[in-house]
C-alpha cells in the first residue's frame, strides 16, 4: 500500500499588488477602470462577477490607488459613513451575499455624490437584481441606475496565466504537458482552478509523489468533463460595459 502523509493546508501567498494582477479579455474593462481613477464615469461603480473571478485584487488594486478603506457590506451602517469616506473613496466588498444594510448603502451613496467621492461596489450579482431585494424604494432606484463593470469567464490564455502563478504560489513548476492536460478538464473558472490546483497539491504531498500529468490524470478520473461555457445565473447577463474615460 502507498505511503500517505498528512498534508497540511498551510496558507500560500496570494499578493494583490498590480504586478500580480493577471490581465485577458475578461478583465479588461473592469482593469481600465481601476486605473482610469478618478477620472470615473460615476461616483460610486459596481464590478460584478462570479467568485474567484478577481473582484477582491482589483478592489485591493483600487484602494492601493485611491488610499480608499475596504469594508464587508455587512459592516455599513449609516453612522460610520461619513468617516468612512473621509479618505476620498471606499470599496464595499460582496454587496449581496447576505443581508443588505440599506440605511447604511443609501446614506453612502448620497453622501458620495455630494462629497464626490469615489466608491467601488464589488458583488455577485447585478445591482439591477439587488434592486428587488430591497425595501427603500429610493435605493432600489439608486441601484438600478449604478454603472456595472462586468468580468467574463477566462479565456484560454488567461486560464493558463493564472494556472501557471496558482503552481508558482505553491512553489511548484508545472510542465507543458500537466498544463495540457489539465486545462481542459477543470472547470472554467478561476475559482474553478484554484481549487483544482490545490487539491492536486494536497494530493501530491499526501503521497510523496511529484506532481506530473500521470498523477493528475489519476485524481481527476471519474470527474465529468465540463461544458464548454459555463452555466449563468439569471444575474450574471451580458452588459456593454460602461465607457471609461
Amino acid at each position: 500500500m502507498a505511503t500517505r502523509q498528512l498534508a497540511l493546508d498551510l496558507p500560500h501567498a496570494d499578493s494583490r499588488s498590480r504586478d500580480d494582477f493577471l490581465p485577458g479579455l475578461a478583465n479588461e474593462a473592469a482593469l481600465a477602470l481601476v486605473e482610469s481613477w478618478p477620472n470615473w464615469p460615476a461616483r460610486a461603480v459596481a464590478l460584478v462577477g462570479p467568485a474567484g473571478s478577481g473582484k477582491s485584487h482589483l478592489a485591493a488594486i483600487f484602494a492601493e490607488r485611491s488610499g480608499a478603506r475596504v469594508l464587508p457590506a455587512a459592516a455599513l451602517d449609516s453612522a460610520s459613513v461619513p468617516a468612512l469616506l473621509a479618505d476620498g473613496a471606499l470599496v464595499i466588498e460582496d454587496l449581496g451575499n447576505g443581508p443588505i444594510p440599506e440605511a447604511g448603502l443609501f446614506h453612502l451613496l448620497n453622501l458620495a455624490g455630494e462629497q464626490k467621492a469615489g466608491v467601488l461596489i464589488t458583488s455577485t450579482r447585478l445591482p439591477s437584481a439587488l434592486s428587488e431585494t430591497v425595501a427603500t424604494r429610493d435605493l432600489a432606484s439608486r441601484l438600478r441606475a449604478l454603472p456595472v463593470v462586468t468580468l467574463g469567464p477566462p479565456d484560454e490564455e488567461l486560464l493558463a496565466s493564472v494556472a501557471l502563478k496558482l503552481f508558482a504560489d505553491r512553489q511548484i513548476l508545472p510542465d507543458e504537458n500537466l498544463l495540457h492536460y489539465l486545462l481542459p478538464r477543470v472547470e472554467r473558472s478561476i475559482a474553478g482552478l484554484r481549487d483544482v490546483v490545490g487539491e492536486l497539491d494536497r494530493e501530491a504531498l499526501a503521497r510523496k509523489r511529484p506532481l506530473t500529468r500521470a498523477l493528475a490524470a489519476e485524481l481527476l478520473r471519474g470527474r465529468a468533463e465540463p461544458p464548454d461555457e459555463p452555466a449563468s445565473s439569471p444575474d450574471e447577463v451580458t452588459l456593454n460595459d460602461v465607457t471609461i474615460g
